[in-house]
């Protein structure tokens, strides 16, 4: 018989906050780029060149996968908390370089650095939330994490649609380069990042470490404290036992080692392919790309900026909604809810590119496919992948996921250009909606149901 327990959500509010403000960089260090780069190309002359710009779009993706494949051992070794504190480090230093980069090289070497951040933080601030948070609350809380995120477009967005300084709607690479957007705006776009970076490095030494982490380290009166304060004597006790079940249970010492197992390995393909899928069904190219998607609609610089808030701020509202849904209609229905609807939006936007239709129709478009993906796919994709790893190796297998999305992630973002040029806007289209089908499918015959289970009972469930 479960007991019922009070729990202290005040104080797992404020700590998932700020473990959350690892959310809040990834998004505004993403997206960021996107308005600044029709003013750092011409700076750095690289407008003509599509290699280049390619490069400049996606080599933070590099250091994605850096900080990813780093992520999980060293944070099942040292922790959630310091490397998260190394995170917000390295987001303060790329801030600070990207803007004041005078050489293309420079640039690059600052946008890899924030990558690696990114990779850090997309991977630990969910875990962190999902280890500390209680089963009955656990998807809300980890939501916080992609509300962050969310909260982290939309500034970006803001920061660079009220810095950069009007454009005409003709004006040439020349008149870019030699205005203030074209000399200093694109750079204070990046330095606004410095604010949250600093907070977040600041606030997170005043955070508890994980409690789950610190029980697999043998650390059991610190796990007791931090569980005592989350939900009492009770609770703590309850949840000790659990988690001392699931650690006992392996055996072996290498946590990488372990996802070979057969009972782990069905599960790391599940997540595997459910992170592959949040990427490849193409969303992020309207957040990266949002330039030439809406210049193909009609629409000049100044408009495709104040488009971009549109955007992101419906991604921001139908994040809330996500957040009010996920432990009521639960995490495998929104799901297939957001892979069914974007293969369906993706058709009548590739009709729409097909017909040259072009204006609000298309505007309309957009923001239904970024509603779609912002109540389901967006923030529901880290709540599983945060909950569905047994404990003994949840940092090596979300590594394992976080790795396989970010490189996922730079498939797309590289091919965008490539199949747009091949295939057209209509069929690149076609060819994402189809693999939201793929997805639909995947998901309802190979992904369960983990809404209002323990992450111990979860763990015992799909391990079977």
């Amino acid at each position: 018989m479960s007991q019922k327990h009070t729990f202290n959500y005040r104080f797992l509010f404020r700590v998932s906050l700020v473990t959350a403000m690892g959310g809040l960089l990834f998004g505004y260090d993403w997206v960021v780029i996107g308005g600044a780069k029709p003013f750092y190309e011409t700076f750095f002359q690289i407008s003509n060149t599509p290699s280049l710009q390619g490069w400049a779009m996606s080599c933070a993706l590099i250091g994605c996968l850096v900080g990813a494949i780093f992520s999980g051992m060293l944070s099942d070794n040292y922790g959630r908390k310091r490397l998260l504190i190394i995170a917000a480090l390295l987001f303060f230093i790329s801030a600070i370089g990207t803007g004041a980069s005078n050489s293309f090289n420079h640039f690059i070497f600052y946008r890899i650095l924030g990558g690696v951040g990114i990779g850090l933080a997309s991977n630990l601030s969910p875990m962190y939330i999902a280890e500390i948070s209680p089963a009955k609350v656990r998807g809300k809380f980890v939501s916080l994490n992609q509300l962050t995120i969310v909260i982290g477009i939309l500034a970006a967005q803001l920061v660079n649609w009220q810095i950069a300084e009007p454009v005409p709607t003709n004006a040439n690479s020349l008149e870019i380069l030699n205005s203030w957007n074209g000399q200093t705006g694109w750079r204070w776009m990046f330095w606004i990042e410095i604010i949250p970076a600093g907070l977040f490095f600041i606030l997170m030494f005043f955070v508890p470490e994980s409690p789950r982490w610190l029980a697999q380290k043998g650390y059991k009166e610190k796990t007791r404290s931090i569980l005592t304060k989350i939900g009492g004597q009770n609770y703590a006790d309850t949840e000790v036992k659990k988690i001392e079940v699931t650690l006992k249970n392996d055996s072996l010492k290498d946590s990488f080692r372990k996802l070979l197992q057969p009972n782990i390995k069905k599960i790391l393909i599940i997540g595997i392919v459910i992170a592959v899928f949040q990427q490849w069904c193409g969303i992020n190219v309207i957040f990266n790309y949002a330039d030439e998607i809406f210049a193909a609609a009609g629409y000049g610089v100044s408009d495709i900026l104040f488009n971009i808030v549109i955007t992101g701020s419906v991604n921001l509202v139908f994040t809330f909604i996500a957040i009010f849904t996920v432990d009521r209609w639960g995490r495998r229905s929104l799901m297939l809810l957001g892979a069914g609807g974007l293969a369906g939006i993706y058709t009548l936007i590739g009709l729409a590119y097909f017909f040259e239709i072009s204006g609000w129709p298309l505007l309309i478009l957009v923001i239904s496919a970024i509603a779609c993906y912002a109540m389901s796919l967006a923030p529901v994709t880290w709540v599983i992948l945060s909950e569905i790893f047994p404990n003994k190796i949840r940092g090596a297998a979300m590594a394992a996921a976080t790795i396989a999305l970010w490189l996922a992630c730079f498939i797309l973002t590289y091919t965008f250009p490539i199949l747009n040029q091949f295939f057209g806007a209509s069929g690149t289209f076609w060819l994402y909606g189809l693999i939201s089908i793929a997805g639909f499918i995947f998901i309802y015959k190979k992904l369960p149901e983990t809404k209002g289970k323990s992450l111990e009972e979860i763990e015992k469930e799909i391990t079977q």
